[in-house]
Formats: C-alpha cells, structure tokens, sequence
C-alpha cells in the first residue's frame, strides 16, 4: 500500500504526529511518503489560469509534478494542517489552489475516485473543524470518495505537552482509523460525488467550461459516452 502524508506545516508538531501515528498503524507491507508545505512548495498561486489550457505550463509545475505523481500513485492520502485562524494552513491551503485543475469542474483523475484520504487537524482549544473542511472540500471536488476526519483541540502548544491522558485518546483513536484505511476493497463512490460528476459532465458537453481542452479531456476519457472514472 502506498501512503502519501501531505503536511500543511514544516514542523512536526501535534498534527503531524497524530497523522504519522496513522500512517504506522496502518497493517500490511507500506510505503509512506512525506511532504512539507512551504518546505516542498514554497508558492502562491498566480491566477495566470496557463493550467486550463496545459498543466504544464504552471510556472511551478516541476515541482508540483513530483507531489503530484506521488498522490496519483497513493492508495491512501493523509493530509495534516493545524488550525491558523479558524482555517487550513497559508501553505497547504496554496498547494490546493495550485492543484484546481484536478476539480471536478476541470480535468478530473480517475486515480483520485479510488483512494480513501483522512484529514487530520489539532487547534489549542477552539474546534479544527473549520480547518478539516477547507482540506475536505477540496477532495471532495477532486472525486475522492472516503474521506475521514480526526480533529482535536490538544490544549497545548507542541506534542510534548499535551497531557497523557489525551495522548492515550488519540492512541486509540488512531488505531480506529488506521484499521478502516487498512481496507483492501475499492472504496464505495457515493451518490453526492456521481450527482456532482454529471453535472460538471453536463457542462463541458454543453461547452459551458472554461477551455475546450477541458472538454477535449472529457471525450478522450470517454466520459460523455459510457466510461465512468469509479469503474
């Protein structure tokens, strides 16, 4: 199984250790792999919109394409942010704004309609949900189609101190999730992202997208016709 740990924060604090515990406990022979925004990705978004017409011509696609070739390959995508501000994280929320060509609403994979992702978030004290849903939207729309959440307020600045009793919590609770992950059956796709996927079907058939590259896209992937990307 191939775990690709997508880490919204150079150091390895709270979060970043409840999402290698995780990746651990998952059973079966492993490969995980690591990435640290900015550490591997140290841009904004520039709004050229040069990825509607071709990837590559992303100012930084080099390196984009070695993180992003990692999460094509992934059986299961671990992403970590702390709470900032209520939010995700400045640098792992601008990888997300740097990967919207993989929406939906654009230039979909059919890898990501097969993976199972869990979403990890810790906060001093208020609640990371706002954090989580930034990140779960954005796989959402992506089409992946099991997501998980685990978020916590550790009530601490670093990993050292959160209190044993609530360490002894995240334990279990991350053996929990690391059992469902460990799953060897193709993740069931839901009707919510199928809804969505025809709707944007609809769209670029009807030319009403961006670029007819993207609609070029589609029917090479023979999505107007009969293929579907969860088959």
């Amino acid at each position: 199984m191939k775990i690709v740990m997508l880490n919204g924060q150079n150091h390895k604090g709270s979060t970043y250790h409840i999402g290698r515990m995780i990746a651990d406990k998952i059973s079966g022979d492993k490969e995980i792999r690591e990435f640290f925004f900015p550490r591997d990705l140290n841009h904004f978004c520039m709004g050229c919109y040069r990825c509607i017409e071709d990837e590559k011509a992303c100012p930084y696609y080099d390196e984009k394409k070695v993180i992003l070739d990692a999460v094509d390959e992934a059986d299961v995508l671990i992403v970590t942010t702390p709470t900032y501000c209520m939010h995700v994280s400045a640098p792992l929320k601008s990888f997300i704004d740097m990967t919207f060509d993989y929406w939906m609403v654009h230039r979909p994979k059919k890898c990501m309609f097969r993976k199972r992702a869990v979403i990890v978030s810790t906060s001093a004290g208020a609640s990371p949900k706002s954090a989580m849903k930034d990140v779960e939207d954005a796989l959402f729309y992506m089409g992946v189609p099991s997501i998980k959440k685990y978020g916590i307020a550790v009530s601490a600045m670093n990993w050292e101190k959160i209190a044993a009793s609530k360490k002894e919590k995240i334990d279990k609770d991350t053996t929990g999730i690391a059992r469902k992950l460990s799953r060897k059956e193709k993740p069931h796709v839901g009707i919510k992202t199928k809804f969505l996927f025809y709707m944007m079907r609809m769209m670029q058939k009807n030319g009403w997208r961006a670029s007819p590259v993207e609609k070029e896209y589609w029917e090479k992937n023979g999505w107007f016709s009969s293929e579907r990307p969860w088959k």
